[in-house]
């Protein structure tokens, strides 16, 4: 049995919690550089000292809104692949999952948008792979094993993947509301299209 947290601890993990909503919704509004920490605060009527009591700096608010927005997006692709019959139609419908959450304004502003800015290009990249990278390769490995793919080699196929998503990422954090359910069905079509490419020939006499 967990041991029981005490009122103090209980009232700092609210707090944090409180904090990582309301930076996630400043964030996401007014981009990193003009979101304040004052302002965080004062969303949830807490001082400035209590955010630095969490979080050393902005940038790791920021990166901690990041992480909660990825690792919430994990969770979803993997509950929703998990319904999945087979191996082929557990990829098709993490991709399309993907797809479906790169298309919710706040995860798109601040995580393809925003967070290259402010975490600098190579933060940003280690953060994606964390998250991402892990999941294309278990996926793509799985098709392999399951005779989905011919064996091609795992980290150029992971990675390629891995870019082709990203590049529809992007793309839909820049797509005007009115226009992302359009982008988002062509880039399906085009991500659908390249893999079954690869599928077919996996078919193919060697």
């Amino acid at each position: 049995m967990p041991p029981v947290k005490s009122r103090r601890e209980q009232y700092s993990q609210a707090t944090k919690a409180a904090l990582l909503e309301a930076a996630t919704r400043r964030f996401a509004e007014h981009g990193f550089a003009g979101t304040a920490l004052e302002d965080v605060a004062a969303d949830i009527q807490a001082s400035r000292g209590a955010v630095y009591h969490h979080f050393a700096s902005k940038t790791a608010l920021f990166e901690a809104v990041v992480e909660a927005l990825e690792t919430e997006m994990i969770r979803q692709v993997i509950e929703a692949a998990s319904t999945a019959t087979d191996t082929w139609q557990a990829a098709m419908t993490a991709t399309e999952t993907f797809l479906d959450h790169c298309c919710d304004p706040d995860y798109g502003r601040v995580v393809w948008q925003e967070a290259p800015l402010a975490l600098g290009w190579k933060r940003w990249k280690e953060c994606e792979e964390k998250f991402a990278y892990g999941l294309i390769e278990q996926l793509i490995k799985a098709l392999v094993d399951s005779g989905e793919v011919p064996p091609l080699p795992l980290e150029p196929m992971t990675r390629i993947t891995f870019h082709i998503l990203g590049s529809a990422g992007m793309a839909l954090a820049e797509a005007p509301a009115q226009d992302k359910r359009r982008v988002r069905d062509e880039y399906s079509l085009a991500i659908r299209h390249l893999l079954n490419g690869v599928r077919r020939r996996a078919d193919s006499p060697s």
